[in-house]
């Protein structure tokens, strides 16, 4: 198993959302819950090691995550439509502050077709939003990719950054390549350095796609 360099989160380090997508397909149930115990490191061989009910992604003798199989999170972020997704999204807080410029989700110096460019604003209410245009490449992977950022960016912020540290996540259906949809985050609570946060992704149309639970670290 090796994590190409193009779906980096900080530098030299996989994006914890695909990463832990990549790391779910290692284990059978409706969900997984995939707990990261270190930065994934890029273009290395990974050992995967199944024991327990449980999966084990070692570099040499680090673990580097475990992946458990679960029930799908119980809630979902309520959606708002497109066109409203889309107006929150200039105020996105990563456009003049963001700890990854480069991340594979939500990096605005990622280049059109290379990024996701999920850009999530956020709401008056605290929640994130934004439009995601899905790419001809999209699969399951992808969909936790897409959940990762906007549940963190309900936390993020100036001088602020975080870090996924567990994610669990349920994938209904891969978006259609191309077409538009929601993603949604919400912060669930904040305890110390550790935030629980809940993401969604939408078709246009308002049917939920994927939903997920995250925590995330403050550093």
């Amino acid at each position: 198993m090796i994590i190409p360099a193009r779906y980096n989160g900080p530098p030299r380090t996989g994006n914890g959302g695909w990463c832990s997508g990549l790391f779910s397909s290692t284990v059978d149930g409706p969900a997984a819950t995939v707990t990261l115990r270190r930065p994934p490191p890029l273009e290395t061989e990974l050992t995967v090691v199944r024991k327990d009910g449980r999966t084990d992604i070692l570099n040499g003798q680090h673990v580097v995550a475990q992946a458990m199989p679960a029930e799908p999170p119980g809630g979902l972020v309520e959606p708002v439509p497109l066109a409203e997704a889309v107006a929150a999204s200039p105020s996105y807080p990563g456009f003049t502050d963001h700890p990854f410029p480069t991340c594979y989700v939500c990096g605005p110096d990622r280049a059109e077709g290379d990024g996701l460019r999920i850009f999530p604003g956020v709401l008056p209410d605290g929640r994130t939003a934004a439009p995601w245009q899905v790419p001809a490449d999209v699969d399951e992977r992808t969909m936790w990719a897409a959940l990762d950022c906007p549940g963190g960016w309900a936390v993020l912020g100036p001088g602020r950054p975080y870090v996924l540290g567990r994610m669990t996540a349920h994938v209904e259906r891969a978006a259609a390549p191309g077409t538009d949809c929601v993603v949604m985050g919400q912060v669930l609570a904040r305890e110390g350095r550790k935030a629980t946060v809940r993401s969604a992704v939408y078709a246009a149309d308002g049917a939920p796609l994927a939903r997920s639970e995250a925590t995330w670290i403050a550093i």
